[in-house]
């Protein structure tokens, strides 16, 4: 996904949250129609996609984990509107939305998921292990962590090449408390590397929440300790995570070294798709659908500023409808891998 040069971060402030705690006021980003249009696009295909996902999943076409991103879309499509082509994306095994947001194909990535030859890791890797070189994705881990310090070492590569990359590691509030995690942070401040730390805090981790399983609850100040900057976002609002992205680029790019950004989101389903998500209430779900949805805030601001019409929004949901079906179409189709592949990318 090629950066937008056309939304401009705005001072002014916001507060949003459904259960007034755990969002934060801070600077939003001011997007044109340009910006509006593709934030809402690209989010709801990611959405569409993993409706589809849970579909096939549910249908036994999907074997193994399968963990949906559904409610958590703005923070990696508002993370990639300031990101240029070089920058590196590394995440866990909630993986789908990032890859898709990076531009990789909806039908290499369901493929994927089916097992089928077409998909990123030629069926198998699955949904929780999938890489493209081309678009800079290094994955797709399913050991909880572990992508941090991987991601900790692409960008030592980039401040040992002398670039102007940096590398951004997706992770959750539940992998925040592994302790590869803190080495990274001390490693990353200690060589002032270009790395941004996400933690996507949906509250749950796995089933237990945060304010159960942390004595430290503001994620954003877990590098407090090595002297690394925090920041804590409404992961709700795509226009409030492109400002701090664009903040958080800009000072890695200036040899500050790393930053951690806290995501405040929320996601709609169980921690996987064998998870009946019993720790919490189907209201507080519902209140965080009706009152915080990322996609249906941008909606909105579309038909209030006259920048979209309903059947033009109607349409567009067709369209990104009409992409799934026909990824879902060929990950169905498409052969499984031969025997021979058991016996590729091995490293001896």
């Amino acid at each position: 996904m090629a950066p937008r040069k056309t939304a401009s971060v705005s001072s002014r402030k916001t507060s949003k949250s459904a259960d007034n705690k755990g969002f934060v006021q801070g600077a939003i980003a001011e997007f044109d129609r340009d910006a509006e249009l593709k934030a809402y696009r690209d989010m709801l295909l990611i959405r569409r996609f993993e409706e589809k996902a849970g579909q096939l999943y549910g249908m036994g076409f999907i074997g193994g984990f399968c963990h949906l991103y559904i409610g958590q879309e703005a923070v990696v499509v508002g993370m990639q509107m300031a990101l240029k082509d070089g920058d590196q994306v590394i995440t866990g095994y909630r993986d789908h939305g990032h890859m898709l947001a990076t531009g990789m194909s909806s039908r290499g990535v369901m493929a994927e998921l089916t097992g089928r030859r077409g998909g990123y890791s030629k069926g198998k890797g699955g949904s929780m292990h999938m890489f493209s070189k081309e678009k800079n994705f290094y994955g797709g881990h399913g050991i909880v962590g572990a992508q941090v310090s991987l991601g900790t070492g692409l960008a030592f590569a980039n401040r040992y090449r002398g670039n102007d990359n940096v590398s951004v590691s997706y992770f959750g509030d539940g992998a925040a408390n592994q302790g590869q995690v803190s080495e990274s942070f001390n490693m990353a401040q200690l060589w002032k590397l270009p790395a941004i730390y996400v933690i996507e805090n949906n509250r749950y981790a796995m089933g237990t929440s945060t304010a159960r399983a942390t004595a430290q609850a503001d994620f954003s100040q877990r590098g407090a300790s090595f002297g690394i900057r925090g920041i804590q976002v409404d992961g709700m609002d795509v226009r409030a995570v492109k400002a701090a992205a664009d903040e958080a680029v800009a000072h890695c790019r200036g040899g500050n070294g790393p930053i951690i950004l806290e995501m405040l989101t929320y996601r709609y389903r169980g921690h996987s798709m064998s998870d009946p998500a019993k720790y919490r209430s189907k209201d507080e779900v519902q209140k965080m659908r009706s009152e915080s949805d990322p996609i249906e805030q941008v909606r909105q601001r579309l038909l209030e500023k006259g920048w979209a019409t309903e059947d033009d929004l109607k349409a567009m949901d067709k369209d990104v409808r009409d992409i799934v079906a026909d990824s879902a179409d060929f990950a169905q189709s498409d052969p499984e891998p031969d025997v021979s592949e058991l016996y590729t990318d091995i490293l001896l």
